[in-house]
Order: C-alpha cells, then structure tokens, then sequence
C-alpha cells in the first residue's frame, strides 16, 4: 500500500527552522501499530495522519515513541498540507481530535490555531525539576495541565541553561516549559520532553496555551509575539480571545513523495 506524505517545517517561514512534521493522509484509519510504526521509522518529532470526514477531519499525531493527544505544529502542518495540496482553499479547516474540535483559519500564509487556554496555579518544583535544573537561578515554578513551567529572570538564562536531561525524564506528565521575558519579542521560550522521546522540541505550539496567558497576565496585553530558542528555532503570535489562545505560525514545505507501507 502506497501512502502519500509531506514533510512540513511548521511555525517558520525559513526551511530548516522551526519544527518538523511528516504529514500523511488516508483514506481509513491503519491499526494503531502500523501508525506508530510509520512514526518510528519517520523518526521526526511528530507524524501526523488524517482522514477526511463528513464535517471535516479527524487527526491523530504519533511521536516515534507513543501517540500524543494535541500537538500543535503537527495540527498547523496538517491544515498547511490540507490547504496547499488537497482541497479547494477554504479559510477554515476544522479537526476532530481525542482531544476535542480544532479549528485552524487561514489568512494568506498565516495558519490560526484555536486552543482552550490552559489553567495554572503556582506549584512546588519536584526534586527531579530541582536535580535537573543543575542550580540555575529559577525565579517561578508552575503547574499546567501536563506540563510544569519554570519562569526565569532573562533570555540569556534561557539560552544559556544547562540541564540534566535524564534527571528530567523523571518529571511526572509531559514535559517541562522554561520561559523568560524576549529581548526582540515579549516572551521566549524553550520545551523539554524526555518523558515522550523527546529531549527538545524545536518548537511547541500546544505550550503556548499557556505560556500566553501566563504572559498576558504578566505584561498586562492580549496580543503577544514570541519565539522558541531551540537550535532550530520558531516564530508565533498568540492572541487571548474570551478564555482561547489563537496561535499563529507559519509553514514551509521541505519534501514530498510516498511511502510503500506494504
């Protein structure tokens, strides 16, 4: 069985930047195995997969290690690959996922996600966060949904971090946040998820559901630009919308072919 796929640079307008997604749609869901086999051997932080639906589409993402139940760039890639290649271009593509309806609008060649804002309320750091820190200066400890945030004083700490990566796979839920204020932008970022199979993420976009209000809160304004200082790096503009993120980015196209499945 042949398989079409694409391989997306989602949140950056610059190949070889921003955060890679393998795309591949299909007619009917494969066994579970199959997907998670296609991811593995796509060795990228996430593959996606869609199908068309009666009322749009549904979409599942696979890290090479397990399936995840919201990504981000996956989902901007997917719209991207939707509306570049498979369909007449509408400016709304909607998603259903297990982790709700998703929306992406599409205005030029910018892609919106719609996310539910995350809650989050000031936590204590576990001791596997402290071992993994090394004794960097940690000026906030937060927990959000499955993922603890650390607040640091400037960028240059951000950049300059030095963690124990092992020590953090010990983190109970997804992954660990560390932000700081931007230098260029209002806020930056980076994403630590060892627990997945994924010691960085380039670019994360479903940890801007809280990083934004967290900074919205902070600096007082409901449109906000940001950027995540992996070595790949990524650009976004999130907006706060009654209780939503709106999450902006933008996407490249670096390959396209099919895959032999078998």
């Amino acid at each position: 069985m042949k398989l079409p796929f694409y391989q997306i640079d989602a949140f950056t307008n610059r190949l070889f930047t921003g955060n890679p997604a393998v795309v591949i749609p299909l007619n009917h869901w494969l066994a579970d195995d199959t997907l998670l086999s296609i991811a593995q051997q796509s060795n990228q932080p996430i593959t996606v997969f869609y199908i068309q639906t009666e009322t749009g589409f549904a979409i599942r993402w696979f890290t090479p290690t397990s399936e995840s139940t919201l990504c981000g760039h996956g989902t901007l890639a997917a719209a991207y690959v939707i509306y570049r290649f498979a369909r007449d271009q509408e400016n709304k593509i909607q998603f259903e996922s297990k982790s709700g309806n998703l929306t992406v609008t599409v205005n030029d060649d910018w892609f919106t996600l719609d996310f539910i804002a995350s809650q989050f309320s000031k936590a204590v750091p576990p001791p596997a966060l402290l071992e993994g820190f090394r004794g960097n200066k940690i000026l906030e400890v937060y927990k959000g949904g499955s993922d603890y945030m650390v607040v640091l004083e400037s960028e240059d700490d951000l950049i300059n971090l030095d963690l124990d990566i092992i020590a953090l796979s010990n983190i109970p839920g997804r992954g660990i946040i560390v932000t700081a204020p931007g230098s260029d932008v209002d806020f930056v970022s980076r994403f630590f998820a060892p627990q997945s199979g994924i010691d960085e993420d380039p670019v994360t976009g479903s940890t801007h559901a809280l990083l934004a209000p967290y900074w919205a809160e902070k600096l007082l304004k409901n449109t906000l630009t940001a950027r995540q200082l992996s070595t790949r790096g990524g650009y976004l503009v999130c907006k706060i919308v009654e209780g939503r993120v709106h999450i902006s980015g933008q996407a490249k196209l670096y390959h396209k072919g099919q895959i032999d499945v078998g």
